[in-house]
Parts: C-alpha cells; structure tokens; sequence
C-alpha cells in the first residue's frame, strides 16, 4: 500500500519540503491577517478584541518556544 501511495502522490524529500514551505508561508499570512483584523477593530472601530489579541499571542508564543527548542536540542 505505501508503494503504492509514494509512487502515486510521489511522497518523496521534495513533496515534505514543499509542504513544509507551504505551511510556513501560510502561518505567517495568517498571522498578518490577524494583526492586520486587530489593529483595524482597534483604530477603526474603537473595539479591542482580547480574542485575536490572545491568538496572536499563542502563535507568537509558539514560534518563540519553538525557536529555543529547536536551538537547545539541535
């Protein structure tokens, strides 16, 4: 069954790295939508949204986290 899928989908090191890249490019647009939603609710609208504020943070949070883990184990 696995050969079958590798040589259908051509799971190989190129297919994991663009993943991998694709990913990553949409995390980091996601995470500009977001911080783009609440600083116009804030300026615009006079509205803070503590959600978007505590997602960011999360992500932010996440990255940071696994920046130092990754630097301290690898």
């Amino acid at each position: 069954m696995d050969r079958f899928l590798d040589r259908f989908f051509g799971f190989d090191e190129r297919f994991v790295m663009h993943r991998y890249r694709s990913t990553r490019l949409a995390a980091i647009v996601g995470a500009a939508m977001l911080a783009v939603w609440f600083n116009y609710e804030f300026l615009a609208n006079h509205i803070l949204r503590l959600d978007l504020a505590v997602i960011a943070v999360a992500m932010a949070l996440t990255k940071v986290g696994a920046m130092v883990y990754y630097r301290l184990t690898h």
